[in-house]
């Protein structure tokens, strides 16, 4: 029985601990995101091991709940729940009750009925993971709401730069495309001001925020401006968040010709970077996303270490890169 707290002439039980989530990069300080990378630079040396699976999350369940298409944060976060041994459910909204008209609070309440320890969520509604997180008991994981948030892509893309250039304070970034849909922009600018890192949007007029302030960045329409960056961060055209009916550039070609990332405007050693999935030819040449200054692939071999880094901290606490490294010794 929880030991009574004495308030006033009431006899109340000491309050549950908050439930912790990750819905947006806000959420977290400086020292939670060095606390993130660190944890998954520990598990990184479990990927080369003949058996890759750790037992820390033996017993817990992740659900994955997914309202739209997704290869690399989908697949990613469910191998990740695997290789720590937690058990998982992965749910589509096709050929699922959704399909019949079943709204997101109804599915979460009977997620929620399972009992599970993390929902991770993709909608494309901002605000799902809050509706999600209060109609549950479940730790969640924000994997894109809208053009809202993408947390654990940023902190994945953290991860990558670090590791390929050992720092990310005072770096610069130079964010090219359809920033005004995209909710990786918006988490990455975030996540890279917060680490001390300077950032500047480039692209078609109509696809830049009107909140740059906010953001703390710089924008302009010259592809010119990437040329003193240290990486050039490479996004598609958000075609699915577009309003029906809008043309925001003239054509796929002049997007191309005036903002496509191309040999001719990267220099050598400047690092290039791309959430996928890419339109080959349009924001990116072929040639550049196949160059050795590319990390795409990069980014998605972090995205398994993040993201099981995120799953382990929320549901740990106590020193937690000692217990890491015990449970990647145990396996």
């Amino acid at each position: 029985m929880p030991e009574l707290r004495v308030i006033g002439e009431e006899m109340r039980p000491p309050a549950p601990p908050e439930r912790r989530h990750l819905i947006s990069i806000k959420d977290l300080a400086r020292e939670d995101v060095e606390r993130l990378l660190a944890i998954a630079r520990t598990f990184e040396s479990s990927l080369d091991r003949e058996v890759k699976k750790l037992p820390a999350l033996k017993g817990r369940l992740v659900v994955n709940l997914f309202y739209e298409s997704s290869t690399r944060t989908s697949s990613s976060f469910e191998l990740a729940a695997k290789r720590l041994s937690a058990d998982t459910m992965s749910i589509k909204s096709a050929g699922s009750s959704m399909d019949k008209g079943e709204s997101l609070k109804d599915t979460a309440l009977t997620l929620g009925a399972y009992d599970p320890d993390v929902i991770v969520i993709r909608h494309p509604q901002i605000g799902a993971p809050h509706l999600v997180a209060r109609a549950t008991r479940a730790h969640v994981v924000n994997a894109g709401d809208g053009k809202h948030q993408h947390p654990t892509q940023a902190l994945l893309d953290l991860y990558t730069i670090r590791a390929e250039l050992g720092r990310i304070e005072g770096l610069h970034v130079a964010i090219v495309g359809d920033v005004m849909h995209s909710r990786v922009a918006r988490s990455l600018t975030q996540a890279l001001t917060l680490m001390g890192a300077s950032v500047t949007l480039v692209g078609p007029p109509a696809l830049l925020p009107r909140d740059v302030e906010v953001l703390g960045c710089d924008a302009t329409t010259d592809i010119r401006a990437i040329a003193d960056a240290n990486i050039v961060y490479v996004l598609r055209m958000q075609r699915e968040r577009m309003e029906a009916g809008a043309n925001y550039v003239p054509s796929l070609r002049e997007y191309a010709a005036r903002w496509g990332i191309t040999p001719e405007r990267v220099r050598p050693g400047q690092k290039v970077m791309h959430p996928g999935p890419m339109n080959r030819g349009v924001e990116i040449d072929p040639r550049v996303a196949d160059h050795r200054d590319a990390l795409i692939e990069s980014q998605v071999r972090a995205g398994l270490v993040t993201r099981m880094a995120v799953l382990y901290d929320l549901l740990t606490s106590g020193p937690v890169p000692v217990q890491v490294a015990a449970a990647v010794e145990v396996a």
